[in-house]
């Protein structure tokens, strides 16, 4: 308990940057990854298309390079520079977004098609057949891989820590410098992202309890 107690001031402005870190890129993933998903369905090739190459080279990229092209070579592009915690965020909004695609657009070809086919029939849109037929479904069925990429972006979040972002992943340096015991320091930091997990975890389930009464 000594090394938590003694070190505070690290934990909490630390996790919670943590926490606002993933809450803000996981907002943007969602709906960047939404309308990747809508790309991706779409009637026009020219939008699927997009869709494919973006989640193709995304997904097969590993996140740290994605960190290093926008903390390190963005910049040189001289269009506009941003704090390291901005430039995190928009790294791990271009990462997960590829995977929230995938998983919504998993969830739209659950839909029966025929609903799709009487939406159209009363003469709505592609996006209106999109967002108020399909899109409400398709998010309800998905909600366990939903959930999971969330969880996999909040664990993500540590790979900031390497690019000058102080949050959770940076707390075993901070300790180091201090002459703290790193093993145990550590130990607390699992133990703030068990409980951050648990907590996603409990909202899982209470999203699938609630939708599965709605059908």
């Amino acid at each position: 308990m000594d090394v938590l107690l003694d070190n505070l001031d690290l934990y909490g402005p630390f996790f919670l940057t943590t926490i606002k870190l993933f809450l803000i890129s996981g907002a943007a993933s969602l709906v960047f990854g939404t309308f990747l998903a809508m790309l991706r369905v779409s009637p026009v090739p020219v939008f699927r298309a997009v869709g494919t190459v973006y989640v193709t080279v995304v997904r097969n990229t590993p996140l740290t390079l994605v960190f290093v092209f926008f903390v390190f070579a963005y910049p040189y592009l001289q269009i506009k520079t941003f704090e390291y915690f901005t430039y995190a965020v928009i790294a791990l909004t271009v990462y997960t977004s590829a995977f929230i695609c995938e998983v919504v657009r998993s969830g739209i070809n659950t839909v029966p098609v025929g609903q799709a086919e009487a939406a159209r029939a009363l003469g709505l849109s592609f996006n209106q057949v999109l967002g108020q037929v399909v899109l409400p479904q398709a998010v309800r069925s998905v909600v366990p891989p939903l959930v999971s990429t969330l969880i996999a972006l909040l664990k993500n979040t540590t790979i900031a820590a390497g690019f000058s972002v102080a949050e959770a992943g940076a707390i075993r340096q901070y300790l180091s410098e201090r002459g703290e015991n790193q093993l145990i320091g550590l130990l607390w930091v699992a133990l703030g992202f068990i409980i951050l997990v648990a907590i996603l975890s409990v909202l899982q389930r209470a999203l699938e309890k609630r939708w599965s009464v709605a059908r």
